[in-house]
């Protein structure tokens, strides 16, 4: 079997040659993947096309044509090497369990499911250690995984271990009814005060870095996020040099707040990939010293998936977890409420 993207040229795929169009609909996230989807670099489409295994209704494509309006275009992706998932103790903080389902506290630094580059020591791992009975509908390599957060986001997470609470708890993600509540320690102080701040964007790859999103882009996925200012940090004779922020997720794209708080200006601490500051940039220069040291501690970006609520999906019963803080990301609160 090979993995298999499956794309309908709509008007945005007329304008560029077929090679450009068709990365920037991956890049867009649009079309539908036969199974589990799989980042394509602009590269790794080239060489895709020289190979023959890019279709437009069902011909090989030629990369400098274009396309025509409704083709159906397919890429072929060899399958995956094989992993053979090992079960690794690796310690849970275990919120909640019963038979159909399990809520974790996720570690910082921990990676949810494995992959091509990851063999080893992900959250599945650990799960597959201490839980016996996951669903297989994620697949060999995401066994019970209906959601994900960043791996140097830490918080709440919620896995199935059937089939049945699987499928539901699929749909309740699907339709948005959850509630996704993160705590995220930011440079600056919002513009928008005390005052809620609804923030609704497009979001999709950047294509000149397919490893970061960007909301800079003409198509794209709807994200949209809700913030509130909770507490802010600085000193008595300038404006704040931090804040705590509440986002709430309406919606559930990759990186969603990192990149609509980076729009905002206001990037989170520690962040390896968006807004991080040089050593001489004012946000940096203006972080005390304590602050600074607890901002270099971190493993990545100061995000916290704080609240997670849903309805049990077998039950029905409503559910709602508020995950503790880790240690790294508690001493650096700790610090800045030393200038609140």
């Amino acid at each position: 079997m090979t993995a298999l993207w499956t794309w309908v040229v709509s008007e945005s795929g007329l304008s560029a040659r077929a090679d450009k169009a068709i990365a920037d609909a991956l890049d867009a996230e649009e079309g539908e993947w036969d199974g589990e989807s799989r980042p394509v670099t602009r590269s790794q489409l080239q060489k895709l096309i020289e190979k023959g295994n890019v279709l437009a209704n069902g011909l090989p494509l030629a990369r400098a044509g274009k396309l025509a309006l409704g083709s159906s275009i397919q890429i072929r992706l060899p399958d995956s090497e094989p992993l053979e998932l090992i079960p690794e103790n690796i310690p849970l903080d275990i919120l909640y369990e019963d038979s159909s389902i399990i809520v974790v506290n996720k570690q910082p630094g921990l990676t949810v499911h494995p992959s091509s580059t990851q063999r080893t020591g992900t959250l599945v791992h650990a799960l597959l250690f201490h839980v016996r009975d996951l669903s297989g509908i994620g697949g060999k390599l995401r066994p019970g995984i209906v959601h994900r957060i960043d791996k140097d986001t830490s918080g709440a997470l919620v896995i199935t271990k059937n089939d049945e609470a699987h499928l539901a708890l699929a749909s309740v993600f699907a339709k948005h009814e959850i509630e996704r509540s993160y705590s995220a320690l930011v440079y600056g102080a919002p513009a928008w005060g005390d005052s809620d701040y609804r923030c609704e964007t497009l979001i999709g790859r950047n294509p000149q870095d397919r490893i970061r999103m960007t909301t800079a882009v003409k198509t794209g996925k709807r994200a949209l996020t809700r913030f509130r200012c909770l507490e802010r940090y600085g000193h008595l004779d300038r404006a704040p040099f931090a804040s705590l922020i509440e986002a709430k997720l309406e919606t559930g794209r990759t990186h969603q707040v990192r990149v609509h708080l980076t729009g905002l200006n206001h990037s989170l601490l520690g962040d390896p990939l968006y807004g991080t500051p040089t050593a001489n940039q004012p946000k940096w220069k203006n972080l005390p010293t304590s602050v600074q040291e607890c901002v270099e501690a971190l493993p990545g970006q100061a995000l916290h998936a704080r609240v997670l609520g849903f309805k049990h999906p077998v039950t029905g019963e409503a559910l709602r977890f508020e995950a503790a803080y880790p240690p790294v990301y508690q001493q650096l609160l700790d610090r800045l409420r030393e200038h609140a």
